[in-house]
């Protein structure tokens, strides 16, 4: 079963450049996207030892033997990297537009390698599991809770997985290969536990410090397992808006997961019950919107412009702040199914700090209903997966 993925509309502003590079974590739908977008590229996967080796022995013969009228998909490409100084020749040397497609499930001096070797060559798109949108386009989005615990990944969907099947095994092959490929970490028990302990710290302030000493690990660890956890699509980071508005604001980031089935996992939720009971459920659906809202943005080829705002006491604080350039759009996120116009308070607080800066006000909550209020607009969950688009409209 394939479900058409929204990036398939937005892709083609990447045509003009001859290699798309199309990068996210793994199991996200990157290559049955990509075959079935490029049907007629011929398909080579790095994930086969014998192709490895022979684009790795003799790269001008491994190009000329698949070379075609119409183009070459590459999975996988980050286990032969030392190939993209030849895409480039043949980028450089062949006016072929969107000739090469790149799949890669680790970012991890990826981008910096693509940067360097394929500058001005290269349109970089990145694919996580499916959005909100998505699911609801083919009627296979489930209840907010149900969907919280799923996660987005697509064999949950297409498979009929039960996430308690899935992600076990999902996340003990991620710690078992990509880890490994990644970083040489000999202790993979602790670093298993590093991840549970960054689950239940989603939606909050990152303390390295706290993060550490609760693993039994340094800071300096602490840190480079964050970087390999970011680098490989697991968890990312939320940066403060840099404008302090005659406010001390605090500096830390806020840690999010890529997919909150993973998170729930790691955190021994498998079912909808345990997550209704959890003390994590607030901050469970605020990553879920706020990773929704990072896949809008990747499925229109942009860049998420995604920040938050807290002052240094935490009396004022945004969740989640899109900067438009020219405007700010400030966004609350509330777990409750009830609308209240007290939800608007910080907002309206931050607004009164920035002035005309932030005109519109916004809440995406748990309910099944969106309104316009006098202080803003409450958003429901279903109708958050379109926020984005909505914007650029």
């Amino acid at each position: 079963m394939f479900i058409q993925r929204s990036m398939a509309k937005y892709i083609h502003k990447f045509a003009k450049f001859p290699v798309i590079a199309i990068l996210g974590p793994r199991q996200s739908g990157k290559t049955t996207f990509a075959q079935h977008t490029f049907p007629k590229h011929t398909f080579i996967s790095f994930e086969q030892e014998n192709v490895r080796q022979e684009a790795q022995q003799d790269p001008e013969k491994f190009f000329k033997k698949y070379d075609n009228k119409h183009g070459i998909v590459i999975d996988e490409f980050q286990y032969v990297p030392e190939i993209l100084s030849h895409i480039k020749y043949l980028s450089d040397a062949n006016d072929r537009p969107g000739y090469f497609i790149l799949t890669g499930s680790s970012n991890f001096l990826m981008n910096e390698q693509i940067s360097q070797s394929l500058a001005g060559r290269v349109g970089i798109l990145t694919m996580l599991p499916f959005s909100i949108s998505e699911l609801q386009k083919v009627k296979l989005l489930p209840d907010l809770d149900a969907m919280i615990v799923q996660g987005g990944y697509p064999r949950l969907y297409t498979q009929k997985f039960e996430p308690d099947d899935f992600y076990p095994s999902y996340i003990h092959s991620y710690v078992e290969r990509d880890v490994r490929q990644l970083s040489n970490i000999g202790d993979l028990w602790t670093f298993k536990r590093f991840m549970q302990l960054c689950a239940g710290r989603v939606g909050q302030l990152l303390n390295v410090s706290d993060l550490a000493v609760n693993c039994g690990i340094s800071s300096k660890t602490a840190e480079r397992w964050l970087s390999i956890l970011q680098a490989s699509y697991i968890i990312f980071l939320l940066q403060p808006y840099h404008v302090n508005f005659n406010k001390r604001v605090t500096k830390q980031p806020k840690l999010y997961f890529y997919d909150t089935g993973v998170a729930c996992s790691l955190l021994d939720i498998k079912n909808q019950k345990s997550l209704s009971n959890s003390h994590m459920y607030g901050h469970l659906f605020e990553n879920f919107l706020m990773t929704d809202l990072n896949k809008q943005y990747d499925q229109m080829g942009t860049r998420p412009p995604l920040y938050f705002w807290r002052d240094k006491n935490g009396r004022i604080e945004v969740d989640c702040l899109i900067n438009q350039g020219d405007l700010l759009i400030p966004i609350e996120m509330k777990s409750s199914m009830t609308m209240r116009n007290e939800y608007f308070d910080s907002l309206l607080a931050f607004q009164e700090l920035c002035k005309n800066l932030a005109p519109h006000a916004y809440v995406a909550y748990a309910g099944d209903v969106s309104e316009e209020r006098n202080p803003g607009m409450m958003i429901d969950w279903r109708n958050w997966g379109t926020f984005a688009e909505k914007l650029q409209q």
